[in-house]
């Protein structure tokens, strides 16, 4: 199957009303397992994919993204969206030239976050829109799906006028799709789902409402983020731990 079926294919899943779970790979095998369970997207994780180089979430490089998109993209076959941080530029057309590099190797779909990791701040939203704009002009060029992140409730910021401020404005500027990481109240989740009237993605935590619940209240897709990744670092370490209690 070609990439322009791949994307279409993303791109419908998006069309439809039904909610589709869209778990976070950390590499090829991990990815390979979870296309033969039957998940019909996946999504890299920034966290995920650092720690598989023994490294910090935001320490991995543009090229090493490249890298990793173009293997698990070349051993799959499902649609791939990649958690792309702040596409790494502070200038337009920087952003622009990483969505299509992203595109060239493989991926469906790729985000734009808003949280501005050398100000430990979250970006000033006009900045933020006209950031969001190049994004989503670059990604409809290839046919991929633009998500269009605030990053308030993951970074400690709790104010949900906000964050359905900023991301009306995100979807008023084209982006395909939305997401407020760190929302975990159903009626928050539900006010974004009515107000953008876009499809949403949320975050499944475990303090967060069940799959059903988000599928009831129109929610589209939910990703996993880190918490593979971070799962099954945990089962190393506990199962080296008895390895070393002999």
């Amino acid at each position: 199957m070609g990439i322009s079926e791949i994307r279409a294919r993303f791109a419908q899943l998006h069309a439809t009303e039904e909610l589709f779970v869209m778990p976070n790979p950390w590499d090829v095998g991990s990815a390979k397992e979870l296309v033969r369970l039957g998940f019909p997207a996946l999504a890299t994780t920034s966290s995920g994919h650092a720690a598989s180089l023994g490294r910090s979430d935001g320490e991995v490089t543009r090229d090493e993204l490249i890298k990793h998109v173009r293997a698990i993209t070349s051993a799959v076959d499902v649609p791939l969206n990649v958690d792309s941080e702040r596409l790494f530029s502070e200038d337009l057309k920087g952003v622009a030239q990483t969505v299509r590099l992203l595109g060239d190797a493989g991926a469906s779909g790729c985000s734009i976050e808003d949280w501005k990791p050398s100000t430990s701040s979250i970006g000033s939203v006009d900045v933020a829109v006209e950031r969001v704009a190049a994004a989503v002009t670059a990604a409809d060029a290839l046919g991929m799906v633009l998500t269009a992140r605030a990053e308030n409730h993951i970074r400690g910021v709790d104010d949900l006028e906000d964050t359905v401020a900023r991301l009306r404005a995100y979807r008023d500027v084209g982006a395909h799709c939305l997401y407020a990481p760190g929302l975990t109240d159903l009626s928050d989740i539900k006010r974004v789902v009515d107000e953008v009237a876009v499809p949403v993605n949320v975050l499944a935590l475990p303090s967060g409402p069940s799959i059903s619940q988000l599928a009831e209240i129109g929610v589209r897709r939910v990703s996993t983020g880190g918490a593979l990744a971070v799962a099954a670092y945990s089962a190393l370490r506990a199962a080296s731990e008895r390895l070393l209690d002999k």
